[in-house]
Order: structure tokens, then sequence, then C-alpha cells
């Protein structure tokens, strides 16, 4: 049976619907509110290109979702397509965001601490890329959570199983999460990256 798409007064009247409806409008307010200030201090076209750069950056080197969400959560609520579906052309979009300004404006890098290091973790594959991997195990695992907790009041013919199993399935994924964050800590300090810094 098809899923329907959400409506507003079920993400506003369930807690953990209504959870990621304001994270998602926190997370857009501040990527508007860093393009703006971008784009004033840079001018338009080169600020819009450092605040994608800078959110291509949260897509591929952080093991969360956050940067994918805004992207992933909105096509979820419109189209009912899964979260973690979205997120693979997320990062093919962010991977082909940073082929374009690599190959012609590299030096739009070198404006922001995050897009200067963005560009050397995509430049050097060896150590660096492990961040890549690390993060897209974590990014995977959150968005999939995230999936879950826009389904959990549609299942409501398999409660014994949702009780349960979704239990049992989010112990498994936050205590991989918590693996992939441990060792993103650890690859990070082997950079010689003040973690105090990212966290």
């Amino acid at each position: 049976m098809r899923r329907s798409p959400l409506k507003l007064h079920t993400l506003i009247q369930h807690p953990p619907k209504r959870e990621q409806l304001l994270r998602f409008i926190m997370l857009l307010g501040i990527l508007a509110a860093y393009t703006g200030y971008v784009s004033w201090k840079y001018e338009a076209a080169t600020g819009g290109l450092i605040a994608a750069l800078t959110w291509s950056f949260f897509v591929l080197c952080t093991p969360i979702a956050d940067g994918g969400f805004l992207i992933d959560f909105p096509v979820r609520l419109l189209f009912n397509v899964r979260m973690w579906v979205v997120e693979m052309f997320v990062w093919i979009l962010a991977g082909g965001l940073n082929f374009f300004t690599l190959s012609y404006a590299p030096d739009v890098y070198e404006k922001t601490l995050l897009t200067s290091l963005l560009k050397k973790i995509v430049l050097t594959p060896y150590p660096y890329w492990g961040i890549i991997a690390l993060c897209c195990a974590g990014t995977f695992m959150s968005i999939i959570f995230g999936d879950e907790m826009l389904d959990i009041f549609h299942h409501r013919d398999a409660k014994i199983w949702q009780r349960h199993g979704f239990k049992y399935r989010v112990v498994a994924m936050l205590a991989g999460f918590t693996v992939v964050v441990l060792a993103y800590i650890h690859l990070l300090e082997s950079l010689h990256i003040n973690t105090d810094m990212v966290f």
C-alpha cells in the first residue's frame, strides 16, 4: 500500500514529526542567513557559491544529515520519496558542485576556513577521503532514523513489530552512529585538526 504524503497538521500534532519540522526550519534559517552574509561580504555570485560549497561541506564532511536534510525533508513531504533515496542524489549534487568549482573557480575555496578545509579533503584521497567515507555511513544511518521518525504513525497495523522492532533498530543505529562519530574524531585528531573547534 502506497504511503500518502504527510499533512501539515500531522507534522505539528506528533512530537517526532514536529521535531523534524523545527529542525528543517532552523537549518533553512541558518543557511539563508549565512548566504545573505557571504553574498553581502563578497558579492552575490561568489557568496552564493561559497554558501553552496559550505552546504556541500556539511553533506560530505559531517556524520549527520543536516546538509542533505534541507532537500530530503521537503521532497519527503511533497512527494513521499524516502529521504535516504533523495540523500543519494544530494551526495551526487554535492560531489558535482565540488567538481565544477574545482574546474572553473578554485579560488573560491580560499575565501573561508570551511571551504579551504573542504578543498584539502576533496583533493587529498589518502587519508582525507576516510572522513568522507565515515561521514557517508553516519549520514545514511541518521537519515534512515529520520525516515523512521516520520513513519512512526503510518504503520498502525504492525503495532507489535513497531513497538519492538523499532526499538531494536534505534539501539542498533545509535550504537553504529556512536562508533562512526568516535572514528571520525580519531581520524580528525590523526590529521592534527583540533576537535575542540569542531565539536
